[in-house]
């Protein structure tokens, strides 16, 4: 039976409970659990104050429940192990996070995956902004790991991101892959504006029906398939993410960009 944390009720001041991941609960007691402290604003409280324990933490998995859009941090710093999520939650979910999975079925706030050095996040609704982004000042994001989103996502998706792969089944704002190191991030709806800005290396796909405008610092360099697109669609169907089936045989447009940056990115858009 896995570890279960039933929110007691809703707050309106914010909890984070950063730490409180698989690892550091797995040879803890119920009653030791009970008495890790969290934050409710500015004070230190003990997690009893606002969940419900029960279940057993040696295997590692966590299920946190109720209405958890004011909690957060869940999952953040995680190594190991899986922590499943059920209904909506707060910011910064799999922040930092090295392995593991987490699961979440609802939806999500800003910061999924921040600068996230590996494992697994799978949102099974919307997303906020700045999905496996860098913190402001920070000089690289995402390094590892996959976070798959089935729904839509808000603005700055990958910024900085060094490596790793984010797909966005729904529709994204603007700024997707702003100043992009390297990695993949594919987005299967409509999206706004300024794509790869900045962008050094890596790739973006933008494979909405819609083509969307590019800045003039990307040029157009052929028409294909590459092989490595059926590996990524193939690796992401088993991940349990919907491809839709107008992607099974398309041509995809490739621009390099951006060139103001050496030009040695990418974009993909489906073909017309």
């Amino acid at each position: 039976m896995p570890l279960s944390l039933h929110l007691i009720q809703p707050t309106s001041v914010p909890i984070e409970v950063e730490g409180v991941v698989p690892s550091t609960v797995r040879d803890k007691t119920l009653a030791e659990i009970e008495q890790l402290e969290v934050f409710c604003g500015n004070r230190k409280m003990p997690l009893a104050e606002f969940f419900q324990v029960t279940g057993e933490a040696g295997d590692e998995t966590m299920v946190w429940s109720g209405n958890l859009s004011g909690v957060h941090w869940l999952g953040a710093k995680m190594t190991s192990g899986r922590v499943i999520i059920e209904g909506a939650a707060g910011r910064h979910i799999g922040s930092e996070m090295s392995g593991g999975e987490i699961q979440v079925h609802g939806s999500a706030g800003d910061w999924v995956g921040g600068e996230m050095h590996g494992g697994l996040i799978h949102v099974h609704g919307d997303a906020g902004h700045l999905v496996g982004a860098a913190y402001r000042g920070s000089q690289r994001g995402m390094s590892r790991g996959t976070i798959l989103i089935d729904g839509s996502a808000g603005n700055e998706i990958g910024h900085t991101m060094r490596r790793g792969l984010i797909a966005v089944g729904g529709s994204a704002g603007d700024l997707v892959g702003f100043n992009l190191l390297a990695g993949t991030i594919l987005v299967f709806g409509d999206v706004g504006i300024r794509h790869g800005a900045g962008m050094r290396r890596g790739t973006i796909g933008l494979w909405s029906e819609n083509r969307p405008d590019l800045l003039p610092s990307f040029r157009s360099a052929c028409r294909a398939r590459p092989l490595a697109i059926d590996l990524v669609l193939e690796d992401l169907r088993q991940k349990g993410f919907e491809i839709p089936s107008r992607l099974k045989t398309c041509q995809f447009d490739l621009y390099n960009g951006d060139m103001i940056e050496g030009g040695r990115g990418e974009i993909l858009l489906t073909a017309v």
